[in-house]
């Protein structure tokens, strides 16, 4: 909408009603974010926990791996007999508009695929600690993605809402005042001219 516009009562109306909506959406994308700042600092406090348990994990992975491979040597002909994960799925949910990966895992009970001939605790060990990583990991990678596309959201909902806060709101809210100021003084001239006719009547 221009600046410049004919100070009508009309126009202070619509103006008016532009400045209301204006208010509405900004305290509306006000709410938004910080549903979305709530739901992010959340998913980053799990993410956290997520990353500890992973870490964890894979230290006693790796050194359960270790002493296997000390015993039984190189066990990579053994782990080629773990079949390939394939029971990753990814879907979606909206959180405020904003769209957030889900990642699901197929969990399927650990099997021994390799017997027990030829190999030892540690070995079954190492591949149960692998098994908690891949199922953490998949975890994280969901919040990772979900917390990036939350930030991603907050960025352009705070965008809007400054702009409705800093430009918008403040453009009509002027309109209105200048229009307002337009129209009494149209008022105080008609008056002045009505006294006048009254008083050359008179």
């Amino acid at each position: 909408m221009p600046d410049q516009i004919s100070p009508t009562k009309g126009n202070l109306l619509k103006l008016k009603k532009s400045l209301a909506l204006a208010k509405v959406g900004f305290d509306l994308l006000d709410r938004k974010r910080n549903i979305l700042v709530r739901e992010t600092m959340s998913m980053i406090d799990s993410a956290s926990k997520i990353q500890e348990l992973i870490d964890s994990s894979y230290y006693k992975a790796y050194q359960a791996l270790q002493s296997a491979n000390i015993q039984l040597g190189i066990v990579e002909e053994i782990a080629n007999s773990i079949p390939i994960e394939n029971g990753l799925s990814l879907s979606s949910r909206s959180v405020m508009g904003v769209e957030i990966p889900t990642v699901a895992l197929d969990i399927q009970p650990v099997k021994n695929y390799y017997g027990f001939h030829r190999t030892t605790v540690q070995l079954d060990e190492a591949y149960v600690m692998f098994d908690n990583v891949k199922k953490f990991t998949a975890r994280l990678a969901e919040i990772e993605n979900s917390v990036y596309r939350l930030a991603e959201g907050i960025r352009k909902t705070q965008k809007r809402a400054n702009a409705l806060k800093n430009i918008i709101i403040p453009r009509f809210d002027n309109q209105c005042k200048q229009i307002t100021s337009a129209l009494e003084e149209k008022e105080r001239e008609e008056f002045s001219r009505l006294k006048v006719i009254k008083k050359i009547i008179d």
